[in-house]
């Protein structure tokens, strides 16, 4: 199981995505590849407060068609079995001085409960988290 983080599902979204993004993915079992509602949430955020127009309407039309349809029962929640888990990973990167975003601490958490690799740019914000990590800019 693969749980693509924020940053994958942009770059995916984007009108010329990164070639090697668009290989790796399409070599993955399409059943596969979970997100999150962590990641819908931020991809949602953070279209909502672009300037309003045409763009930003398929966008959002686009980001919701995305979580609906393509990952249609594949957006794993943040349930209490990774809250209870959020703890543990919290004071582990705090004990070695290693602060995490709480988003991306969700979805460490998340990913730990359930056994999932996360599928992320952002290598070093996932160390130490528990969780196996793949780059999908540079899985050769």
């Amino acid at each position: 199981m693969f749980i693509l983080d924020t940053n994958v599902l942009l770059e995916l979204m984007r009108d010329d995505p990164d070639a090697r993004v668009l290989e790796w993915a399409a070599g993955q079992r399409v059943d596969q590849l979970f997100t999150t509602a962590v990641s819908q949430a931020e991809v949602l955020s953070g279209l909502a407060i672009m300037p309003e127009g045409r763009r930003r309407e398929m966008l959002v039309m686009a980001a919701r068609a995305m979580f609906l349809d393509d990952f249609a029962g594949r957006v794993l929640p943040f349930d209490a079995v990774a809250a209870e888990a959020y703890a543990g990973i919290f004071t582990g990167r705090r004990r070695v001085g290693r602060p995490i975003s709480g988003a991306d601490l969700m979805i460490a958490s998340i990913a730990s409960t359930r056994g999932g690799t996360v599928a992320t740019r952002d290598r070093g914000g996932f160390s130490g988290c528990g969780v196996a990590v793949v780059d999908p800019w540079d899985a050769a």
